[in-house]
């Protein structure tokens, strides 16, 4: 045995007549002694394949790193001029498009046409504020009178309108309207009731888009409402809000004048002066009541303003007072039979100073001296607030109260009537 560091070559073997220098009986192939790889000292030599024959199948030839690149030019000279055209035609074809429709402009005239259809018909959705506000927009009026505008809403097509009372105070009988469309009329007074404060009108115009009534007796506090009017006489004008508070009875007028008594809508929408007479109406463009008062802080009236509160009258209340104006020239007012003790007795209740003795009260076997603290469940501070609430009510109403006579506590119906004076 040896590692081979000492290796020396054997002693060469005699060549064999007829053989390949292989001698007898060597268990290696034919050619072992001319293998490079037994004989370290023989030449090495690289052999290579032959070549493959012609005719048959060749394997696809590995690219040359080194062989010159194909150029890309003309691939992208090819890819520039499509563009080019297809820009130029697209930009045909949106001209051709674009008069057709007639949005190019001829001497100013297309363009202006095409922006006010577009904001006459927004797309917006009925049901959206935006919706309900185009809805009822056109229904709504703007009354001028002398020195002073207010508000009014059409309720049947041949041109009643629902305002207040104190809108068309010493307007004379004659006066003009203007519409949301910019149209105008001339209009007549029909009717008027100063202690509920409506009014109706009869504007000269035919064919005219009557509102929807609602019920003011179905709303809830929480509810969205819309205000429309000209405050502070810019016309064609919608705030938004909510009821805030229901039967709030308000006590208003002027100083000499007549007093006016409401179990009113309280909304936060913003309303001002020139408000007064216009609709407020619910989500689904009912009206639910009409604008009428607000609460201000200011020393005057020249300088009211909004704060949050306003008022408005109840539609199911307005409608029926409208409808006696129409049909007779006068409203009837809903009365219980008695006088009350106003201006905060504390008594916690509406005092009945006196009952009259074939009235409603008397018929309750209400007497003079008893305390109401509640008319249909809505509690009572003082007079002020029965004699609005039962205003409220159409004549033959039937009304629950309790009252308190001495220290004991009861309970009536009571059926309203109407004023005979």
């Amino acid at each position: 045995m040896t590692d081979g560091w000492n290796w020396r070559r054997p002693p060469a073997a005699p060549p064999v007549p007829g053989g390949h220098g292989q001698p007898p009986g060597s268990p290696w192939w034919s050619d072992a002694m001319g293998d490079p790889w037994r004989d370290p000292l023989a030449p090495s030599a690289v052999v290579l394949p032959p070549p493959p024959p012609t005719g048959g199948p060749a394997l696809d030839p590995v690219p040359d790193p080194d062989a010159p690149r194909r150029s890309y030019a003309p691939v992208l000279l090819i890819c520039l001029i499509t563009a080019l055209l297809a820009g130029g035609l697209g930009g045909t074809l949106g001209f051709v498009f674009a008069v057709r429709g007639g949005y190019v402009a001829s001497a100013g005239t297309q363009l202006g046409a095409a922006g006010r259809q577009a904001a006459a018909d927004p797309g917006r959705d009925p049901e959206s504020l935006a919706g309900v506000a185009r809805q009822v927009q056109p229904s709504v009026v703007t009354v001028h009178v002398t020195g002073a505008i207010g508000s009014g809403f059409v309720v049947s097509t041949d041109g009643y309108v629902i305002t207040n009372d104190h809108v068309v105070d010493g307007a004379g009988t004659t006066m003009a309207v203007s519409f949301s469309d910019g149209s105008t009329a001339t209009a007549k007074l029909v009717g008027r009731d100063p202690e509920s404060d409506i009014a109706v009108i009869k504007v000269a115009k035919s064919s005219l888009p009557a509102v929807e009534f609602g019920d003011s007796e179905a709303i809830a506090v929480g509810d969205p409402v819309l205000a429309f009017g000209s405050p502070l006489a810019l016309e064609n004008t919608v705030t938004y809000g909510i009821v805030s508070a229901l039967d709030r009875t308000i006590e208003a007028g002027e100083s000499g004048g007549t007093t006016r008594y409401y179990a009113a809508i309280q909304t936060d929408a913003a309303v001002n002066q020139g408000n007064s007479g216009g609709p407020l109406v619910n989500a689904t463009g009912q009206v639910i009541g009409v604008n009428s008062v607000i609460r201000s802080v200011g020393g005057s009236d020249a300088e009211a303003g909004n704060i949050g509160l306003a008022f408005a009258i109840p539609i199911n209340q307005a409608k029926r007072i409208a409808q006696d104006i129409i049909d007779t020239g006068k409203a009837r007012r809903t009365v219980i039979g008695a006088e009350v003790t106003t201006g905060g007795s504390g008594s916690g209740g509406a005092r009945l100073r006196s009952v009259e003795p074939a009235g409603p009260a008397a018929a309750a076997a209400l007497k003079a001296g008893d305390v109401i603290t509640k008319l249909n469940g809505h509690p009572l501070q003082d007079g002020t607030d029965l004699i609005a609430l039962v205003r409220k009510y159409a004549p033959g109403a039937v009304v629950a109260v309790e009252y308190r006579r001495g220290t004991r506590s009861a309970s009536a119906s009571v059926t309203l009537a109407a004023d005979t004076n």
